[in-house]
C-alpha cells in the first residue's frame, strides 16, 4: 500500500473506534430509562434505551474484523473497556461534587439518574468483555471455515451468540445487585435478545456496504485485510 492509503486507512480506523467508544459509553449512561416498542402487533418489547446504541458496537467490530483483522478488533474492544472505566470515574467525582442551590439539576436528581451508573458500567464491562471477544472469535472462525465468503453468515452467527451472552450477563448482574427486580429477568432477556437479533439482521446490508466501499477504496480482495501495524 502507498503511504497516503495507509494514512487514510488509519484515519478511518480511528473514526470507527471513536464511534464504537461513544456508543458504548453512552449506552451505559442512559440505561435507566425503559420503553415499550410494539413490533407490528407481533410482540411488545420492554427494553432499556441503553440497548439502542449498543448494537452499533457489534457492527463496528465486525467491520474492523473484516477489513483490519482480528488484532485491530481486539484493540478497539480493550480501548472501550478503559473508556468505560474512565467515564465511571468522571460520574463518581461529579456525584460527589455538591450542587449549588440554583443548579437546574440538584444532588438528589443527579444521584437518581447516575447513581446506578457504577453498577451498570461494571455489569456492562464484564458482559461486554465476554460478548465482544466471543463475537470476534466466532467471526474469524467462520471466516476461516468459509474461506472469506458468506459475510452475512459470520456477521449474524457471531452477533447472535455474543448478543445473547451480553444480554444474559448484564441482566444477571443487574438483578444480583438489586438494580432490577428478578421477576423482570425473563421478560427483559427475551425482549433484549430478540431486539438485538432484529437489529443484527437489519444491519447486515450496512456491513456489506461498508466492507464493499473500504475494499474498493483500498484495493482489497475478498478476505484480504489491511496490513496496519
Amino acid at each position: 500500500m502507498r503511504i497516503d492509503q495507509i494514512l487514510k486507512a488509519q484515519r478511518v480506523y480511528l473514526i470507527l473506534a471513536a464511534l464504537f467508544i461513544c456508543a458504548l459509553v453512552v449506552s451505559n449512561l442512559i440505561f435507566q430509562k425503559f420503553f415499550h416498542w410494539d413490533f407490528f402487533g407481533l410482540y411488545t418489547f420492554e427494553i432499556s434505551v441503553g440497548i439502542l446504541p449498543y448494537p452499533i458496537t457489534f457492527l463496528i467490530t465486525d467491520i474492523i474484523s473484516e477489513v483490519y483483522g482480528k488484532q485491530k478488533a481486539n484493540q478497539v474492544v480493550t480501548t472501550g473497556i478503559f473508556a468505560s472505566f474512565f467515564s465511571l470515574v468522571i460520574v463518581f467525582i461529579s456525584d460527589l461534587a455538591p450542587a449549588t442551590n440554583w443548579s437546574p439539576v440538584d444532588d438528589l436528581l443527579f444521584s437518581k439518574v447516575f447513581g446506578a451508573t457504577a453498577v451498570a458500567v461494571f455489569a456492562s464491562m464484564l458482559a461486554y468483555l465476554f460478548a465482544q471477544y466471543i463475537d470476534i472469535q466466532i467471526f474469524h472462525f467462520w471466516k476461516r471455515v468459509t474461506k472469506g465468503k458468506h459475510l452475512w453468515l459470520r456477521n449474524n452467527f457471531s452477533t447472535f451468540t455474543s448478543q445473547f451472552v451480553d444480554t444474559f450477563t448484564v441482566l444477571l448482574l443487574m438483578c444480583s445487585f438489586k438494580k432490577i427486580e428478578w421477576h423482570l429477568f425473563g421478560g427483559l432477556l427475551v425482549s433484549g435478545f430478540l431486539f438485538k437479533i432484529i437489529v443484527a439482521v437489519l444491519d447486515t446490508p450496512f456491513l456489506y456496504a461498508a466492507v464493499y466501499l473500504m475494499r474498493r477504496q483500498f484495493g482489497l480482495k475478498e478476505a484480504e485485510e489491511l496490513p496496519l501495524a
